[in-house]
C-alpha cells in the first residue's frame, strides 16, 4: 500500500469514529437487484409502481450515499414521497481485476447493464437518469450512446464541458505530467490523492467554503449536525481504476472530448448532439468547480431542443456547497419540487 492509499485507509478509520459518534449516513432500506463490477444497483421501491422510473448516478469518487443521507435531506426519500421507483447504482472500490475499467465501462456498459435490469422489473421503457458532478457527466456521455434508453436527464452540476475557463481542474493539470505517467507508478489511483488535487485545484471549495459553512451553522443545530454528517461523508474514498482515471484526465479535461465532439467509447461516438432526451440542469452561478461555462454550451448543443436550466446559490450547513444541492434544506425546500415537477411534465404511466 503507498503512501495516499494508507492515507484512504485512516481516513476511513477516522469515519468508522463518527459513525459512533451518531454522525453515520441513516439509510433508506434497499434491496440489491444486480452486482456488475464496479457496481452494485440499488432499488428502493416495489419493483411495480406508477410513477416515474429513475435510475440515480452518483460521482464515482466517493460514497453514493450523499444522495440518501439521513431521512430529513434525503434526495431518495423526496423521491419515494412523490411516487417515484427508485434505483440507484453504488459505484465500489474497483479492485485489483477492475483496473482496466474505463469510461467505456463507467459510462456505457455498467449503466446499460442497469437498465436492463431495471428493464426486467419494469419493461423496456426508457428512464430517467439523474446524476450529480461526475456522474452527470457519465449520464450526459451515456445518453449520447444510447439516447433511445434515455427519458430524460436531470444533471447537478454536472461539468460536460472542460477547459481553462469551464472549471479549475484544467489549469492544474496544465502543469502536471501524462496521466500515464503517473498510472505507471500506482495500482490505481487512491481517493486522498485526488482530494489533494481537488483543494490544490480550488481551494476557496474545499476548504475556506468549508470552514465558512461551519461557522454560519454554529447557531443552527440542525445545520451544523448535516455539516458534521457530510464532512463524515467525506472520509469515505472510492479508488479510481487507473484506465477511468486516464480517461477522464485525458479524454474529458484535456481534449474537452465530448463537447468536442472526439469521444469514441466502444466504437460508439458521443456528442452532444447526439442526447436526444430532454434535459433539465442545476448549475451555482458562483461555483468554481461546475461554473455555467461548462455547461451552458452542453444546453445550447443537445440535440433533444428541450433543455432547461435551475440556478441553485447555495445553502447553510452542507459542509461543501458542491454537495449542497443533494443535502441543502433550501435545495429540498425550493429546487427538488422543480424537479419533480419537471419530471411530472416529462413522465411515464409506469
Amino acid at each position: 500500500m503507498n503512501a495516499y492509499g494508507q492515507i484512504d485507509h485512516m481516513r476511513r478509520l477516522q469515519g468508522h469514529w463518527l459513525d459512533a459518534l451518531g454522525l453515520g449516513p441513516r439509510q433508506t432500506p434497499a434491496r440489491i437487484v444486480l452486482s456488475t463490477p464496479p457496481a452494485t444497483l440499488k432499488a428502493y421501491a416495489p419493483a411495480h409502481g406508477d410513477g416515474p422510473t429513475l435510475l440515480i448516478l452518483p460521482a464515482p469518487i466517493k460514497r453514493a450515499y450523499i444522495w440518501d443521507l439521513v431521512p430529513r435531506v434525503s434526495v431518495v426519500q423526496r423521491l419515494l414521497e412523490h411516487g417515484a421507483s427508485v434505483y440507484l447504482l453504488q459505484w465500489e472500490n474497483p479492485g485489483v481485476d477492475g483496473q482496466d475499467f474505463g469510461l467505456a465501462d463507467y459510462a456505457g456498459r455498467c449503466i446499460l447493464d442497469c437498465l436492463e435490469a431495471i428493464a426486467a422489473e419494469r419493461g423496456p421503457a426508457p428512464v430517467f437518469l439523474a446524476g450529480h458532478s461526475l456522474g452527470g457527466t457519465l449520464a450526459a456521455i451515456f445518453a449520447a450512446l444510447h439516447p433511445e434508453r434515455v427519458r430524460g436527464l436531470v444533471l447537478l452540476e454536472a461539468p460536460l464541458r472542460f477547459g481553462a475557463e469551464a472549471d479549475a481542474f484544467t489549469p492544474l493539470l496544465a502543469r502536471a505530467p501524462r496521466a500515464q505517467q503517473l498510472t505507471e507508478y500506482l495500482h490505481e489511483v487512491p481517493g486522498s490523492l485526488l482530494d489533494v488535487a481537488a483543494v490544490s485545484a480550488s481551494p476557496d471549495s474545499f476548504v475556506w467554503s468549508r470552514w465558512a459553512d461551519w461557522l454560519h451553522s454554529l447557531n443552527d443545530r440542525e445545520a451544523l449536525q448535516t455539516h458534521a454528517q457530510v464532512i463524515r461523508w467525506t472520509l469515505d474514498e472510492l479508488a479510481f481504476p487507473r484506465r477511468l482515471f486516464e480517461d477522464v484526465v485525458e479524454l474529458l479535461y484535456r481534449e474537452n472530448g465530448f463537447m468536442n465532439a472526439t469521444l469514441s467509447l466502444g466504437g460508439r461516438l458521443a456528442t452532444a448532439e447526439r442526447v436526444r432526451a430532454p434535459l433539465l440542469s442545476v448549475v451555482d452561478p458562483r461555483s468554481r468547480l461546475v461554473p455555467p461555462e461548462a455547461v451552458l454550451p452542453f444546453h445550447a448543443a443537445v440535440g433533444s431542443g428541450d433543455a432547461q436550466l435551475l440556478w441553485y446559490e447555495g445553502d447553510v450547513g452542507v459542509a461543501l456547497q458542491h454537495v449542497g444541492v443533494l443535502v441543502g434544506r433550501r435545495a429540498h425546500r425550493e429546487v427538488w419540487p422543480q424537479i419533480l415537477r419537471w419530471l411530472d411534465a416529462h413522465g411515464e404511466a409506469g
